[in-house]
């Protein structure tokens, strides 16, 4: 059977479900190469970015100025990753484990002298016209504060 470009035949077509979790993984593994800008590709416009333990930002510039900030001072890596997504494809979650390096201190945080940490985290995530337009993130802020301080 040919099928032309930007055609599939049914057995190549995904569900809602599916598409929300090959966009979550293409978020990860751009996350994981620190590609930034194609992480913002996958965002709608308007995202809000509820940040862990902090207010929610709204929109594509205030979530890049979060990572400008967050690729200076961390490093990380998430591995272990497990997604989830709504049979709608509208709703869905990764639970993850961050293996970061604390770079250069963040504002309000304690000072940042290379030290390394191993955290559970978690984030929830809508999804609407194939983009992400909200990310919720959480992790443990004690379990941040006592491994950096060790």
């Amino acid at each position: 059977m040919l099928v032309s470009q930007g055609e599939f035949p049914t057995f190549f077509a995904m569900t809602p479900q599916q598409n929300a979790l090959v966009l979550l993984q293409q978020y990860y593994a751009h996350f994981n190469a620190g590609n930034t800008h194609a992480m913002l590709d996958l965002l709608a416009d308007d995202v809000i970015h509820d940040i862990n333990q902090g207010g929610a930002e709204l929109g594509v510039e205030a979530f890049q100025a979060f990572f400008v900030r967050m690729n200076r001072s961390y490093r990380e890596n998430l591995q272990e990753i497990q997604l989830f997504a709504s049979e709608d494809g509208t709703r869905a979650a990764a639970e993850f484990v961050v293996h970061g390096t604390y770079l250069a201190t963040d504002y309000g945080l304690p000072e940042a002298t290379g030290q390394t940490y191993v955290l559970q985290a978690g984030a929830f995530f809508t999804i609407k016209n194939r983009k992400i337009s909200r990310v919720t993130m959480y992790y443990n802020l004690e379990d941040w504060l006592q491994q950096i301080h060790a």
